[in-house]
């Protein structure tokens, strides 16, 4: 181990050992409450504990997928970000106090409680299964930090990243994902001035300058791939439905207002981790050039232009940003596992075993997560992807007609779970499971999507054949939903036949179909309703 593995591991040990002490604290608090203590806080977090979860949860994770992107595709790695930042603003102003009213701990709990026990499992099952992959995706960029500077092996380093997270959340739960998260934006802060440090040292101003004159794609806003980059806001704006982490973070405030509180500054100090990311993986890209990982070549950077010491603090704002997205990650999987599918399998489970049960989800899934970071550690932000497209493409349909279409049946929902999960799984395998290329240029996001918007419908209206009939006379904000949507469709459906080579060779095609899915889906949950008793025997008495 050389002087830069000393001070990373040094620095790293003390950190969590502090984190581990201040977490007998959060157990505490934890104990006190109940499960719904160690799962939503009690419900007593003020705006600024919002902030904190919110800003290492999301924040932390973009810095890292933007530090990444961007030594490979230049500034455009940026609108990753940007997605994330509207996706945290819209769920401020639109969904906070309905979910808050609604007493939601997790996304699979919501499904189970409208469509039974069975949609509970497997919506639980799909969604623990998912949570590891965004988790892998932060702990590979601390864990590459460990390879390159220190004797331990890429999956040995893996391994230990992994099983540091768990301990953390074996402890207070929420209050634990608090505690981390406030020591974690200190730690941020203090990552961000190192960083700025070492660009002034080189590459300097100078040194973009020269970038942009030899690599002018580096500055291009579309470097990335259109299609990518229409993914990262698609998957964004449908993960606003489903963001099941953030919703327990934001739902652990005393009241909604000060949810949206805490949301809201959250949204405005993302700003920082997309400039910064965009910076320090610019950098590398010009002091360490042609590296096949970005994650490798941003230590490699920094170990030529700063002392151990400094090098250790940066790396110690990597592992806060992978604690601020892997641990609530891996806790909100873990609260699924062990609160939504063990309570699916046994309805007469105790909060006091559910917390147990949570508990060992947490050790079952790290186990995977550290399978997950060994059978692709080279793409860390493709992770994220595959968890979107995964875990959005089963449970945003039965979300949005849980709470707004009461012809929704309990088939429909498993249909739809499992149709997309399965969907968009196959899709990622038929291409290769490619990060960039897909089976025939459509990302496999669109096509879980689709497939699982089209099978909750089709099935729920095929159970209830002869139970429901289109009623055009709405109220006018419905109607006009409706029109406007089904104009939408008509223009969507113009466009793939009249554009379909253009759509094709852009790859828009996936994005196309899915926009002209979701049009009929809004037209359904307008005009087609339930018939009534009142209804039906007026229209027999007619």
């Amino acid at each position: 181990m050389n002087s830069f593995g000393a001070w990373i591991v040094g620095l790293w040990l003390t950190y969590t050992a502090v984190l581990i002490v201040l977490s007998r604290y959060a157990k505490k608090k934890a104990e006190s409450g109940g499960g719904d203590s160690f799962w939503v806080g009690g419900r007593s977090f003020k705006p600024w504990m919002v902030f904190v979860c919110i800003t290492g949860l999301f924040s932390g994770s973009s810095f890292i997928s933007v530090l990444e992107l961007s030594y490979k595709v230049g500034i455009s790695a940026a609108w990753y970000g940007v997605a994330e930042m509207v996706h945290v603003l819209i769920i401020a102003l639109l969904l906070i106090a309905n979910l808050r009213r609604l007493k939601m701990v997790t996304v699979s709990g919501l499904i189970g409680d409208k469509f039974g026990r069975l949609a509970l499992g497997v919506s639980g099952a799909i969604t623990a299964f998912t949570f590891p992959m965004w988790s892998v995706a932060t702990a590979l960029a601390f864990a590459s930090g460990l390879h390159v500077y220190t004797s331990l092996s890429l999956p040995v380093s893996i391994a230990i990243t992994s099983i540091t997270l768990l301990i953390f959340l074996q402890s207070g739960g929420m209050w634990s994902i608090v505690v981390t998260q406030t020591a974690n934006s200190l730690a941020f802060a203090a990552m961000f001035i190192v960083g700025c440090i070492a660009f002034f040292i080189e590459p300097g101003l100078g040194g973009l300058a020269q970038l942009a004159a030899a690599q002018p794609a580096m500055f291009s806003a579309t470097n990335a791939g259109l299609q990518v980059i229409i993914a990262w806001f698609a998957t964004f704006l449908i993960n606003v439905f489903v963001a099941q982490a953030a919703f327990q973070m934001a739902l652990s405030c005393r009241t909604p207002e000060e949810g949206r509180k805490g949301l809201l500054m959250a949204f405005g100090a993302n700003a920082f981790f997309i400039v910064f990311g965009v910076l320090f993986g610019l950098s590398a890209a010009i002091v360490v050039p042609g590296g096949a990982r970005g994650m490798i070549a941003i230590p490699q950077y920094l170990a030529q232009v700063l002392p151990a010491p400094l090098v250790g603090v940066f790396f110690l704002g990597i592992w806060a940003a992978a604690l601020g997205w892997g641990a609530p990650c891996q806790f909100s999987g873990a609260t699924s596992l062990g609160r939504d599918v063990m309570g699916a399998i046994n309805p007469s489970l105790s909060d006091q075993r559910k917390v147990t049960y949570t508990k060992y989800a947490l050790a079952a899934l790290t186990l995977e997560m550290i399978l997950l970071g060994l059978m692709r550690s080279e793409n860390a932000s493709w992770w994220n992807v595959l968890a979107w497209t995964l875990r959005n493409g089963s449970t945003f349909a039965p979300v949005i007609v849980a709470l707004v279409w009461p012809l929704a049946t309990r088939r429909g929902a498993i249909a739809a779970l499992v149709g997309g999960f399965i969907s968009g799984l196959a899709w990622y395998a038929l291409g290769g499971w490619d990060p960039v290329k897909f089976f025939y240029n459509i990302h496999p996001v669109f096509i879980g999507m689709t497939f699982n918007i089209l099978l909750m419908v089709l099935v729920s209206m095929t159970e209830k054949a002869g139970q429901w009939k289109f009623k055009f006379d709405q109220s006018s904000g419905r109607k006009t939903l409706g029109i406007v949507s089904a104009a939408a469709m008509v223009i969507f459906v113009i466009t793939a036949l009249t554009q379909f080579n253009w759509l094709f060779q852009k790859g828009l095609i996936g994005l196309n179909l899915f926009l002209i899915v979701t049009a009929i889906f809004v037209n359904v949950m307008v005009f087609i309703v339930p018939i009534t008793s009142e209804t039906a025997a007026a229209e027999q008495a007619a």
